[in-house]
């Protein structure tokens, strides 16, 4: 488990860390880089495709990985996780709510057990033959992604990082979505500016329904819905992440202010 550097690193810009989906490979951010990169350094988590580590393991080995990018740079940490990232990143603020001074999740997964059908699905998974594995991963397309907004590319992007973990990890990783518990104690003490994005059209989970519910609770809480999107948001050709945050007034000052890079 690490953060990647997936662009050049600029030590003199705001770190921007993404906590990636159930894939974990830290990939699916790429074509979202060409825009973020000219206001963040970023880095990604990779999480290993057989790693069965649990929530508490899982969430301080981030936290320490975070606090080691962060000693290197006097910069602000803007911290954003999509997905199952999205809870991990809930996890990382309500544990250690000074590693981060801005918060981003994209359709977190915080409200899967919302779900039955999924959880029936689950216990399935990890029994799947590799072959069988790769057609559940084509089946669950169109609930993970509205398909006619994302190019051919990323479509297989998406596919391939699905078929990255093995079935054991997948396995594991909606058993911890199963039993995911948000703290509203501590959700209620989170004070850094938070960005919670929701696709109205996402068939995999209810997400505008939990974001609403999340950003009633967090003390400086900010809604995007975004009205035509899937789940997989970020890999849809009319998404721009910059532009949302752009909007959202949670850049950096300098890129606020027009001056950037690129």
């Amino acid at each position: 488990m690490r953060l990647i550097a997936p662009t050049a690193i600029a030590s003199d810009l705001p770190l921007f860390v993404y906590l990636p989906g159930m894939d974990g490979s830290g990939h699916l951010l790429r074509w979202q880089l060409p825009k973020l990169s000219r206001a963040f350094d970023v880095r990604c988590l990779q999480i290993p495709p057989n790693d069965l580590r649990g929530w508490d393991e899982l969430t301080q080995h981030t936290i320490e990985l975070i606090e080691r990018e962060r000693r290197k740079t006097e910069q602000p940490v803007y911290l954003f996780g999509e997905s199952f990232g999205g809870c991990l990143a809930l996890q990382v603020a309500m544990r250690s709510p000074r590693s981060f001074d801005r918060l981003v999740l994209s359709n977190p997964a915080s409200s899967f057990n919302r779900r039955p059908w999924l959880t029936w699905g689950s216990h399935l998974v990890g029994w799947m033959p590799d072959f069988l594995n790769t057609v559940s991963a084509l089946g669950l397309l169109p609930f993970l992604a509205a398909l006619e907004r994302i190019p051919s590319h990323n479509r297989q992007a998406l596919v391939d990082a699905m078929q990255h973990v093995s079935p054991q990890a997948v396995a594991w990783r909606i058993q911890m979505l199963r039993e995911f518990q948000l703290d509203w104690e501590r959700i209620d003490r989170i004070e850094q500016p938070t960005l919670a994005i929701a696709s109205a059209r996402d068939r995999l989970l209810p997400s505008v329904t939990e974001v609403r519910e999340l950003v009633d609770r967090l003390p400086n809480g900010r809604l995007r819905v975004l009205p035509e999107s899937g789940h997989a948001c970020l890999l849809e050709k009319g998404v721009d992440l910059y532009h949302i945050l752009q909007e959202a007034k949670l850049l950096p000052e300098p890129v606020c202010d027009g001056v950037m890079r690129g």
